[in-house]
């Protein structure tokens, strides 16, 4: 944290509502995913809720219970995060003054590298 008032969600609280989204449209009760994860209906009420933080084993058996891929909460939950972070602004390497510098993109992906731009926090 730099202080200031921004914040970025905890990735509890995303994984817990992409779960639940999955359970609600899938019109499942909590009993039923619970009871096909092997686990109890008060810890994954918790989960979901974003009040537990769930292990690795936990989030598979969940995903495998609402047939959802781990690919596919990690990506929901990069999207939301990528979503709810701190915008950037792209300058040229000829800036001077920065407060904070972060890379941008991967290399080979189409993104400019470092040597085209510097990345700055607003």
């Amino acid at each position: 944290m730099t202080g200031d008032d921004r914040h970025e969600p905890l990735l509890r609280h995303l994984v817990g509502a992409i779960l639940r989204r999955a359970r609600r449209r899938q019109e499942r009760t909590l009993q039923e995913v619970a009871s096909a994860a092997r686990m109890s209906t008060a810890y994954l009420s918790e989960i979901e809720r974003g009040r537990k933080e769930p292990s690795s084993e936990v989030l598979a058996a969940v995903c495998h219970a609402l047939d959802l891929r781990l690919v596919d909460l990690v990506a929901d939950a990069h999207a939301s995060l990528a979503a709810a972070s701190e915008p950037v602004r792209v300058l040229t390497s000829t800036t001077t003054s920065a407060r904070h510098v972060r890379a941008v993109g991967a290399p080979g992906i189409g993104s400019p590298t470092t040597s085209d731009v510097v990345a700055l926090a607003a």
